[in-house]
């Protein structure tokens, strides 16, 4: 019998995230567990799979209740894989940002992650190994093409890209890889909401089947990497 593999996956109750937990759910030794702030939205994942390997985690990354989170996972001895997908995204010009809408965007995109990956790091330990996939974008890529009105988005981005590479040589000893996915443009909600009337040439579904596959085999062929993911970019 296969040995069981526990994922977690930020950013569940939609676009990749959601799809990707589907994905993952397909194969009955993978245990799934997704996470979000929206519990409706979760609820909404489960009732579309028959499968009873998915368990929803409804936590705020932002608020970050170490207590909360330690009561949700009490019965979860070790994680395989962590997907860090949870993002949002601003596209608003420099000048008309404030230092809230910056905060905002570091907060999930950045902090949430440094906070997530410092407290599973135990149970990510004791899978011996684990496999960390960031999910960044090409907007935080070092000389990739910019777009108007992504700046605190790619920032943020490319702090996590810069994480990525830095806790890839900090976790040698722990025998945890991590991989950073810039991800070019892809047919989601958030999208939607930041360029509306866009139509980006690769969809939420087929984005996760290719997710699914790398954060299950990743970590056999890169560790530390910023891998380009993108036809396209808006």
């Amino acid at each position: 019998m296969d040995k069981q593999i526990t994922i977690l996956v930020t950013g569940a109750s939609r676009g990749i995230g959601y799809d990707t937990v589907l994905e993952l759910a397909k194969n009955p030794v993978n245990r799934v567990i997704a996470l979000s702030r929206n519990e409706a939205r979760l609820n909404t994942l489960l009732s579309k799979t028959t499968t009873n390997n998915i368990q929803i985690l409804p936590f705020d990354l932002v608020k970050f209740d170490k207590i909360e989170l330690a009561t949700q996972l009490k019965n979860i001895p070790k994680i395989d894989i962590l997907v860090n997908n949870a993002g949002v995204l601003i596209n608003q010009p420099f000048e008309q940002l404030n230092l809230k809408d910056w905060q905002n965007i570091f907060e999930t995109n950045f902090f949430g992650v440094v906070q997530l990956i410092q407290y599973l790091l135990p149970k990510l330990m004791a899978a011996q190994p684990a496999h960390i996939v960031n999910i960044g974008s090409m907007g935080g890529v070092q000389g990739s093409s910019k777009f108007s009105g992504l700046s605190a988005y790619s920032a943020s981005k490319a702090a996590i890209a810069n994480l990525t590479e830095c806790l890839a040589e900090e976790f040698k000893e722990k025998n945890i890889k991590i991989n950073c996915l810039a991800l070019g443009a892809i047919q989601t909600e958030m999208l939607a909401e930041a360029f509306p009337g866009y139509e980006a040439p690769v969809t939420s579904a087929s984005m996760a089947k290719y997710l699914a596959w790398f954060a299950l085999n990743g970590h056999q062929f890169h560790n530390g990497k910023i891998i380009p993911v993108a036809v396209s970019t808006p």
